[in-house]
């Protein structure tokens, strides 16, 4: 169990820093810093698009327009340490796995 508990919280780990890959990325292309015509750029940026949007989009729909402020990557965060504390205190215990 405790393998399954620790792949969880890892993978939370990963989608935490995906969405904040993406944010960053999302930033310097609305600022024009990044080239958007290199191949890799559009690459990079079409990889954080497709991995990220399934998950911050039903947010989105959720949430009321805030004109250009995109709030649901916190709402994400805020979801990630509640799920990860909740593993941590009330599940793991629970097949006596403490980590």
């Amino acid at each position: 169990m405790l393998a399954l508990f620790i792949t969880l919280d890892v993978a939370l780990n990963i989608l935490w820093w995906l969405i904040i890959a993406s944010a960053i990325f999302s930033w310097l292309y609305a600022f024009n810093v990044i080239n958007n015509r290199n191949q890799l750029v559009a690459s990079i940026g079409d990889f954080l698009f497709r991995v990220t949007e399934p998950i911050l989009r039903p947010i989105r729909n959720l949430l009321p327009n805030l004109g250009g402020i995109d709030i649901s990557p916190i709402i994400i965060f805020l979801i990630i340490i509640f799920l990860r504390t909740f593993l941590r205190t009330s599940v793991a215990p629970l097949f006596g796995v403490y980590y």
